[in-house]
């Protein structure tokens, strides 16, 4: 056999490039342990590929005559950095160069510290803005009951300056017998004639059903109007004069008469 001739057909750098066939491949390796020239001209290849990719892609010399058998081998002009490391032979099947593995290692890490780093970013950036969602929501919750407290004080205010003029009548009125723990008070202002009532302990009106407030006056009940819902004190109709106040629990929308046998609070007016 030829060794030389062997050695310059162009097999060593197929099979160091992986483009080799199989049964060259098998020859070559058989053929690399019986003649050490053989075994030493593949080395001198996979040095070459090596410092081509040290040398990221700039022109690397190479001596004797290897650049004229690569360029046999693939039947073109040299190539590219790129298209060396397309054609790295697959593990297990053909060889890696020493280099290229460095390179997949390190890329391969790289990944994973990116992979890694974005994971925890990302998960700090969830967090970030599900606290802020929740401080917005805390915060427009925060404004809604200011919003209610606000009118509350108001409302308050109002009405303790309302209790304060010496023009208004307090009028406590108790439960009827029978129902004892019934207890309204009502507000008169004698002045302005307007009524508001505070209905501290009436059962809720049943469905279909509403207290209606009567004032009676020289012994005739007056309708002073139907009690619908209000947060705290209740304002009703106007009343001229009147000896008493009664509440009455009557049809939804109120009634041309009491029902007395429906009758919860009575109070009367200090004379």
């Amino acid at each position: 056999m030829n060794i030389q001739a062997y050695i310059k057909s162009g097999v060593i750098e197929s099979y160091v490039l992986g483009i080799a066939d199989p049964a060259d491949v098998a020859e070559l390796q058989r053929l690399s342990l019986l003649h050490p020239e053989i075994a030493e001209a593949i080395r001198e290849c996979e040095l070459w590929l090596e410092a081509a990719f040290r040398a990221e892609g700039e022109a690397i010399p190479v001596s004797g005559d290897a650049r004229q058998r690569i360029l046999a081998a693939l039947g073109s002009k040299p190539p590219s950095t790129e298209r060396l490391a397309g054609n790295v032979p697959a593990a297990g099947k053909l060889r890696y160069s020493s280099i290229s593995r460095y390179l997949a290692a390190a890329s391969l890490l790289l990944l994973m510290i990116s992979l890694g780093v974005n994971l925890h970013l990302y998960n700090k950036y969830k967090k970030a803005a599900s606290d802020y969602s929740s401080l917005l929501g805390e915060r427009s919750l925060m404004l809604a009951e200011n919003k209610v407290y606000k009118a509350k004080l108001i409302s308050l205010d109002s009405s303790i300056q309302l209790m304060s003029d010496p023009a208004v009548v307090k009028i406590a009125m108790s439960g009827v017998p029978g129902r004892e723990i019934n207890k309204a008070t009502l507000f008169w202002n004698t002045s302005s004639k307007n009524v508001y009532l505070v209905t501290s302990n009436l059962p809720p009106a049943p469905a279909g059903k509403q207290y209606q407030l009567w004032a009676l006056v020289d012994g005739k009940p007056v309708d002073a109007g139907v009690l619908q819902d209000c947060d705290g004190l209740c304002q009703l109709k106007p009343v001229e004069k009147a000896q008493a106040f009664a509440i009455t629990l009557e049809r939804a929308g109120g009634s041309p008469a009491p029902t007395l046998e429906q009758m919860y609070v009575i109070g009367n007016v200090a004379s």
